[in-house]
């Protein structure tokens, strides 16, 4: 019979890094679980709404009440997300160090209702836009001056940097709510990064759907407005069960840990390597196994003469101990497969700009009604909430019983078949947009929207696969102290993937001197700008392949006990397989 304490973590009890809310040893009975994880996640919902709210239909206004150019536009968008997703980073290193998961995210969240309250204000004082007109009619229309531009970007970057706080703190803050020691809690935590993914989805649809038409039909103001007040709910709800959480202690700056590592490698270059790895400083008190991955860095560990002679063997700054360099190894392994995921979100911008600005030359109406086309963004995550339901409930327990392995579908699996289908949303979104060209201008017709049906249904599918792939590799592939830091990493390759998308068109524009990508999509040669990143895309692909074969993924935590029950034979002796099927006969009745 195995007994868990209820005081006992995923971490322990003993340095006492998992406390409640008055900083006491925590009591599973009264913290943690769905209610906890629940709540948090309604504050990376709020956050949802705000963003695809504002990011799926801000190229139309850009465009259409800004009058700026659809290249420049597009770019605006994606350096907007690009600095939300890279200021993750900023976020996840405030947390590992000073603030805390909690509190971070509590006061990145009010930033954001900031923001987004300022944004209101932006789109709804007349003085901030030029005078209306319509390009499409032969007009001359005035651009946007930057001082009425000001106030927009103030908004934007301001929203950026809240939102960039929530999303790197956010997941892992509600993976902490689940004890992996606890055989019925870790599976729990198993499916939260899929019902986080799910929880958002669903705030992005709510987003493309009633707030777009909003914005469309009856004001930017109310549309930001409503985003507003839904921010500053969320807030209120993750005060509100400040009582339920389980905290984590910040364990000092992984940056700082990180930096100090690679300063004492170099420094000590030319030392020798000890003739027994035992030798390295405390070698036989590591948390972490001894690798002989990136020897090099072992070197950070070794004694010198100078150290021993001043009794400066414990001061982290003269020489590292094994279980820092280990965790440093951790994270460098990470970044191969951090380089190739950084594509996936440079072809899934283009479902927030160029894919947006295609349905405004094509035919959006249902009988008498015209749909936005901000809002045809809502068959994207329509694919993204279906097929993470098809993942959980269906993919994961086939392949769980296949490969006798509790994660059914490995994170790097997940991952590479998102690019495979990133690859094929790129091939159609060519196609569509080669018969639509084709059709307005041989024969004076637009082709109905719903054409880009696919191409949504494809990536967001894609996405489906990627970004659960994605933070769960990150977060379950990185060192206990810097899970927060890590799901910062993950997010930037978001960020570089808008970026690179910026850059891409930049670069476009040119190479072709404008004529691939212009305002009027009629004159331009979007089609081929949609080749060229699904080549980028089989590349990519083979580079992802190569780099996934010759990963190791990190031994887990002999805590988590029904994965030490069955690497140390003991199944009879835990009794676990009772508790198996009380978990099988739970999921089915929550199902």
């Amino acid at each position: 019979q195995v007994l868990v304490d209820n005081h006992v973590g995923k971490d322990g009890a003993e340095d006492g890094s998992l406390v409640d809310f008055r900083g006491n040893p925590v009591d599973k009975s009264r913290t943690g679980g769905w209610l906890a994880a629940g709540l948090i996640l309604g504050t990376e919902l709020s956050e949802r709404v705000c963003v695809m709210g504002i990011s799926m239909n801000l190229v139309t206004y850009l465009v259409g009440d800004l009058h700026l150019p659809s290249s420049k536009s597009a770019n605006i968008v994606t350096n907007f997300m690009g600095t939300l997703n890279l200021l993750g980073l900023l976020g996840g290193f405030l947390a590992d160090a000073k603030l805390g998961r909690y509190l971070t995210v509590a006061v990145f969240a009010s930033i954001a209702a900031v923001g987004v309250t300022l944004l209101t204000l932006a789109t709804s004082i007349r003085s901030m836009k030029p005078p209306e007109c319509d390009p499409r009619k032969g007009g001359q229309c005035i651009e946007a001056s930057g001082q009425q531009l000001a106030l927009l970007y103030t908004a934007l970057y301001t929203l950026a940097l809240g939102g960039g706080g929530i999303k790197s703190n956010v997941s892992g803050f509600g993976s902490d709510q689940f004890d992996p020691s606890d055989p019925k809690e870790n599976k729990s935590m198993i499916y939260f990064f899929n019902r986080f993914y799910f929880c958002i989805s669903l705030g992005s649809l709510f987003a493309v759907t009633v707030l777009v038409y909003l914005q469309d039909n009856v004001g930017r103001g109310w549309g930001y407005g409503i985003s507003a007040g839904t921010m500053v709910l969320g807030v209120a709800v993750l005060i509100g069960g400040t009582t339920l959480y389980r905290f984590k202690k910040p364990q000092g700056s992984p940056l700082t840990i990180i930096w100090r590592v690679l300063l004492l490698a170099w420094r000590k270059r030319n030392l020798s390597y000890p003739s027994d790895p035992g030798f390295l400083n405390e070698y036989h008190n590591a948390k972490v196994p001894h690798t002989h991955m990136l020897r090099c860095l072992d070197k950070a560990a070794i004694h010198d003469d100078c150290a021993t002679a001043n009794e400066d063997s414990k001061n982290p700054w003269i020489v590292s101990t094994v279980t820092k360099v280990e965790e440093v190894k951790m994270v460098l392994k990470l970044i191969p497969i951090w380089s190739t995921c950084i594509l996936f979100w440079t072809v899934y911008s283009q479902m927030t700009t160029f894919t947006i600005e295609q349905a405004t030359f094509m035919n959006r109406n249902v009988g008498n009604f015209a749909v936005p086309a901000g809002s045809f963004s809502v068959f994207l995550f329509i694919s993204i909430l279906l097929f993470t339901s098809i993942n959980e409930r269906v993919t994961v327990r086939i392949a769980r019983r296949i490969t006798h392995n509790s994660q059914g579908i490995t994170s790097l699996q997940r991952v590479g078949i998102g690019l495979l289908l990133s690859i094929v949303g790129m091939v159609a979104s060519a196609l569509v947009e080669k018969r639509r060209r084709e059709h307005a201008i041989h024969h004076n017709f637009n082709i109905r929207a719903f054409w880009l049906v696919p191409q949504f249904f494809i990536v967001g599918a894609g996405e489906a696969f990627a970004y659960v792939g994605q933070l769960e590799f990150f977060i379950r592939e990185a060192p206990e102290g810097m899970k927060s830091m890590s799901t910062g990493l993950f997010l930037s390759t978001l960020s570089m993937g808008y970026f690179v998308s910026s850059l891409l068109v930049s670069l476009v524009q040119k190479a072709t001197k404008g004529r691939w990508l212009k305002s009027n999509l009629n004159k331009g040669k979007l089609d081929l700008f949609y080749w060229m990143l699904a080549v980028l895309g089989v590349i990519n692909f083979l580079i992802f392949i190569a780099f996934s074969m010759k990963h190791q993924y990190k031994v887990q935590n002999l805590s988590n006990l029904e994965d030490s029950a069955e690497e140390l034979g003991n199944w009879k002796n835990l009794n676990l397989n009772n508790q198996e099927n009380k978990l099988e006969a739970e999921e089915e009745e929550e199902a």
